[in-house]
């Protein structure tokens, strides 16, 4: 398949996907731990309360962990995440010697911040490379749900893949300069026409590259 192509394609049924890199990569880190395995409505309202809750990551990372728990329960396995957010924090902070900053994984190639990140406990691939992707521009991938349905349908992955084999045969595979623009297309593809159940196939994308039972 000409990768390329796919991009131009999704791009003139989308549109080109905006910048939206943020600003603070903690912030984007505990953001993506709360994300996991949930709909983006709850991860903003979960995230709002959270960021309100605290004055700063410190206050954070010292919460009582039930409290915490409460904080984020608009999601999914709340007590897990709570853990894993203290645990990052206390990762971050144990780094830089007492800052709440991730600046210094933009010194580091992509696979030892890869590495760094996905050290800690409850944070994968697919966390770590939304991290690196959207606040450093770092030439990630990350393999969602979406991701891996649509990149099984167009072909781009063996039906037997697992999500850990997709990130790697997807980083490999993609070219550096388009990850983060096919990301964010492939996502919002799955979500407005390549669903799971029920999709809708009238569309050109699907028409040429879509081989699931519902085309």
């Amino acid at each position: 398949m000409d990768i390329r192509q796919l991009h131009r394609d999704l791009i003139a049924l989308h549109g080109r996907p905006a910048k939206t890199y943020s600003d603070d990569g903690v912030r984007q880190l505990l953001t993506t731990i709360l994300s996991q395995n949930v709909a983006d409505v709850q991860t903003s309202r979960a995230a709002k309360e959270l960021f309100a809750a605290y004055p700063d990551y410190r206050a954070m990372e010292q919460a009582d962990h039930d409290e915490l728990a409460e904080v984020i329960s608009e999601v999914g396995l709340m007590n897990q995440k709570a853990r894993r957010i203290q645990r990052s924090l206390a990762a971050i902070r144990e780094e830089t010697g007492g800052e709440y900053t991730l600046a210094f994984l933009d010194e580091m190639d992509t696979e030892a911040a890869q590495a760094w990140l996905t050290d800690i406990k409850g944070v994968g691939a697919k966390t770590a490379n939304v991290v690196l992707n959207f606040h450093f521009e770092k030439p990630t991938f990350a393999v969602d749900t979406h991701i891996e349905r649509l990149a099984t349908r167009f072909g781009l992955i063996e039906d037997s893949t697992t999500a850990e084999q997709a990130h790697e045969v997807l980083n490999e595979l993609l070219p550096d300069d388009i990850k983060y623009s096919l990301h964010v297309l492939l996502i919002t593809h799955g979500k407005e026409y390549c669903s799971a159940q029920h999709p809708d196939c009238d569309n050109p994308v699907c028409d040429t590259y879509c081989s699931c039972s519902f085309c």
